[in-house]
């Protein structure tokens, strides 16, 4: 399933408490994809040079609520207010490649939007669920009160979600020729969320279910962790590819806390090329030093990104380090067994 958020956070600060708005609490809702779309975000020029060495309060929020259910960002784009974020299910990460993201600056205000629909021909190719909430706009902050001021603004459904079907893929001269993919998506759930007041719109959320069949059946890359990782020793990587997957010599290993929360999350990496101490019937082994490793009882995994495409192929089931007490873990466990050390 895949999950859409748009809201107009009106340069605010997050809420304790995101969970209806994500549907963290439907026991019957397996999300995989979460889409976030945020409008007016604080773009002031303290804010923005602050945003330009750390993550911003929204970007930082959502991570903190998401990674521990498994999801890691793989897109952020940020236009002045504007703030697009894509997480997804870490497992499905060997299966999501050449990610790109384009951004167009415009509006329409709700009103025109059905207008406009009727005559750009662009815009007729988008879809849109019933509008069967109540207008998102415009609030008294702190209320579910429409305006009160003395503009006394119309009440408007300017939060809207639009979605668009696009069959067939661009291919790369770097990937394998691959069949178009088949795959249908149906709107499940389009809804306005009242409960959240810090702003003057309210957030509008689609949930959608997809139906895809993968161009992969098997990721390009199988990796797994060899014998005792402890954090004394520069530990072995073993992995072997597809026969269609090219490599690159900006390739590189990272090593990551389970509940990662993005790409550049990794707590270590080693370049592949670099660090390749055999080869054979297409099995490879690079050494990685984990020796800086903070001794915890964390688990972790192992990704492999690739430089043509842009994206991680590979993914080690999860693993322990060697823990401070002295017993150490099978990196090629699944489940982490213990063994002696």
């Amino acid at each position: 399933s895949i999950h859409v958020v748009t809201w107009n956070v009106a340069s605010e600060v997050p809420p304790l408490d995101l969970s209806d708005l994500l549907q963290l609490n439907d026991p019957n809702l397996n999300l995989d994809i979460c889409i976030i779309g945020l409008q007016e975000v604080n773009s002031g020029i303290i804010s923005l040079l602050s945003n330009t060495a750390f993550e911003d309060p929204w970007s930082s929020f959502f991570m903190d609520v998401l990674s521990p259910l498994s999801f890691v960002k793989i897109s952020h784009v940020r236009m002045q207010g504007l703030l697009l974020m894509v997480f997804v299910k870490y497992q499905h990460l060997p299966f999501i490649q050449i990610l790109s993201t384009k951004s167009t600056p415009t509006g329409l205000y709700g009103y025109w939007l059905t207008i406009a629909k009727t005559h750009d021909p662009l815009l007729r190719e988008f879809l849109e669920g019933p509008l069967h909430f109540p207008p998102t706009y415009k609030f008294d902050k702190n209320s579910n009160n429409y305006d009160t001021s003395e503009k006394k603004r119309k009440p408007a459904w300017t939060d809207r979600i639009l979605w668009r079907l696009k069959r067939q893929l661009q291919a790369r001269s770097f990937t394998p020729s691959l069949p178009a993919p088949s795959f249908t998506l149906s709107l499940k759930s389009y809804k306005s969320h009242m409960m959240y007041s810090i702003s003057d719109h309210k957030p509008v959320t689609g949930t959608f279910d997809l139906e895809l069949k993968p161009l992969l059946s098997v990721p390009l890359i199988t990796m797994m962790a060899e014998g005792l990782w402890t954090m004394e020793n520069e530990m072995l990587i073993s992995y072997s590819s597809t026969p269609d997957f090219l490599s690159s010599p900006w390739d590189w290993i990272g090593l990551y806390k389970v509940g990662m929360r993005h790409i550049n999350d990794y707590v270590s990496y080693v370049w592949v090329g670099d660090n390749q101490v055999s080869f054979g019937d297409n099995l490879k082994q690079v050494y990685m030093n984990i020796c800086d490793i903070p001794e915890n009882e964390d688990q972790y995994l192992l990704c492999y990104y690739s430089n043509n495409l842009h994206s991680v192929v590979g993914i080690s089931k999860p693993f322990k380090v060697r823990d401070a007490g002295g017993r150490g873990y099978y990196g090629s466990e699944a489940t982490g067994s213990e063994a002696n050390p």
